[in-house]
């Protein structure tokens, strides 16, 4: 779209939730207005105020580019928490940006080159962290920042600048914590996510929710009911594996809140079937099997509607995620070590679990079963890693650790500067749960959970809206005292007992299990033959990226029943289905 003026012209993907009420304020009122969409509004913010000016009133998830004709340069800029993807780099005398990959890959410049650092570190989590992607000449503008090219600019001559942070967040929360009562919080947090959800209702077509049951998921559903004026529609997936499945408690919140409920039960044939569409989906390699059924609930709501709300972020602004408590407990030994002590913990460790393994590996050779001592010997030795920790944000590194080092799967590598690997990036507060959630706030909720939902429901045509990622809610969560989220084991307080507003709470009080998928089983079941093509000695060896002894060690470790590898296999086998697809298209 064009400005008025002419002056600029806009490439817009997303949602501004707060159109509406920017185009009544002052600042634009002068604007000529032609339409009735949130793209006009963004041009008139632009044209009135400039673009870092603009960028800082826009609520909503977006990824823009805008050339400047006057100036003669390119803007791009992404939401503040990321919900919506931005890559960009140089290839040859090219700046090439995009919303995905697959666009750049087409261009006669682009230039494939593995990012190897990345790839180790993708290795290690799951997820390839921004500012980097699995190509070396090509990345993804953080979550917050603006990027500026002139037309004249050199390669990489100018760096992102952010105009949002979530650091700034976590950090003011500490300084200004709120001051009022338990139930004032409750009250609080009412009015904003209220507001937060009614923004995001704002629609031209009908929209519905994705409701697993959980706290975060229902009462959205809940505040959805209160501004709707019909049932709302909502979608949940089921498992027949009993450990897997949710849909019970999703279908009991549904009755209550008298929704129009839909739920599809998948069969492992149904879930193994998407696994052939990943890595088209997904872009580049991308490891949270939760992918698998996210995609599926997706494809179920898409059949009604078009539009969806989530309850995506809840985990990370409230203390959701049970890890906070293992971590916060590892922390406080750690503490209580001297750090000469620790030093010696983790060589020793992993000198009982190598020793343990050569055992292990002469039972099952021998067909005989591997005994119980020597995968508790190889438990040990996988977490001695916390023994080295000097920060907090640490040890929630490590929980989300498949492998040990950058280099153990990837020859060479060396860890990328990212935010999870540079102390320079984390908040600095005192303490150490705020740390913690900063942590996943700007590492693994955008490159992981968002990632999952925004390529999951876009490949189906479906736009998914999460209203807890409003800054609103963030800047509120991250100010109230740490018993007003997280009490005794768990978290969320705040917000389980605002939900109890809505729905009894013999609904909602039970263990969280999250939304995922019996991978260990399928790799040693149906999907055998598959991972054993994609990761056979030869097929290693011809494409030279891995090291290949060590991960058919990990492989047999995982076969043997030595130790639980599942997601450190799943990471390796989504990089395998990757590169095959994509070296397809070249």
């Amino acid at each position: 779209m064009e400005s008025a003026s002419g002056r600029y012209v806009l490439s817009f993907n997303g949602e501004v939730y707060n159109f509406p009420r920017l185009r009544q304020e002052p600042d634009l009122s002068g604007y000529p207005f032609r339409g009735h969409s949130d793209t006009e509004v963004i041009l008139a913010a632009v044209q009135n105020l400039g673009v870092p000016n603009a960028v800082t009133k826009l609520q909503g998830m977006f990824a823009f580019a805008l050339w400047d004709r006057q100036e003669r340069c390119l803007w791009l800029a992404r939401d503040r928490v990321g919900k919506k993807p931005l890559y960009y780099g140089w290839c040859g005398k090219s700046f090439l940006f995009g919303s995905e990959l697959k666009a750049l890959r087409k261009h006669p410049d682009f230039e494939s080159d593995l990012d190897r650092d990345a790839l180790g570190q993708y290795m290690q989590y799951g997820w390839v962290s921004q500012p980097h992607s699995i190509y070396r000449k090509i990345r993804k503008l953080p979550p917050g920042c603006l990027l500026k090219v002139p037309q004249d600019s050199l390669p990489w001559a100018v760096q992102p600048t952010p105009y949002w942070s979530a650091r700034d967040v976590a950090e003011q929360g500490e300084s200004h914590r709120f001051a009022g009562s338990y139930e004032d919080a409750i009250n609080r947090l009412d009015v904003v996510l209220n507001d937060a959800v009614a923004d995001r209702m704002v629609s031209d077509v009908e929209l519905g929710a994705l409701l697993s049951g959980g706290i975060d998921s229902s009462i959205i559903v809940a505040l959805m009911r209160k501004h709707a004026d019909h049932p709302v529609k909502t979608f949940s997936i089921g498992f027949w594996e009993e450990k897997y499945n949710e849909a019970e408690y999703a279908a009991a919140v549904a009755r209550h809140l008298n929704t129009e409920h839909h739920e599809v039960y998948v069969t492992p044939d149904q879930a193994l079937d998407v696994v052939e569409q990943l890595p088209h989906i997904y872009d580049e390699p991308f490891a949270d099997s939760s992918q698998i059924p996210t995609y599926l609930v997706s494809k179920l709501a898409r059949e009604k509607l078009k539009v969806v709300l989530t309850g995506d972020g809840g985990d990370e602004q409230m203390a959701g995620y049970r890890r906070y408590k293992n971590c916060l407990g590892h922390w406080q030994d750690v503490l209580r070590v001297p750090e000469p002590a620790r030093k010696l913990v983790a060589p020793v460790s992993r000198a009982l679990g190598a020793g343990s393994w050569r055992w292990a590996r002469r039972y099952a050779e021998r067909g005989r079963r591997v005994p119980g001592w020597t995968r508790k010997l190889g438990k040990i030795s996988q977490r001695s890693c916390n023994w080295q920790a000097r920060y907090p944000q640490q040890i929630l590194a490590y929980k989300f650790n498949k492998c040990l080092a950058v280099d153990q799967f990837v020859p060479g590598a060396v860890d990328p500067v990212t935010p999870l690997s540079d102390p320079a990036c984390w908040a600095q507060v005192k303490d150490p749960l705020f740390a913690m959630l900063h942590y996943d706030y700007t590492g693994y909720l955008p490159d992981d959970i968002l990632v999952k939902v925004d390529r999951a429901s876009m490949a189906v045509g479906l736009e998914a809206r999460a209203p807890l990622l409003d800054q609103r809610v963030l800047e509120l969560a991250w100010s109230l005292p740490r018993d007003y989220l997280y009490s005794g084991d768990s978290g969320k307080r705040v917000l389980r007992d605002l939900l109890t507003r809505y729905v009894p709470r013999n609904l909602i009080d039970r263990p969280k299990r999250g939304f995922s998928v019996p991978v260990k089983e399928w790799l040693v079941g149906p999907l055998r033959d598959w991972v054993e093509d994609l990761i056979s000695e030869q097929t290693l060896e011809e494409q030279g990226i891995f090291d290949t002894g060590s991960i058919r060690e990990a492989w047999q470790q995982h076969l043997y029943g030595w130790a639980n590898h599942s997601e450190l296999m799943w990471s390796i086998l989504m990089f395998q289905a990757w590169w095959r697809a994509q070296s397809g298209d070249r």
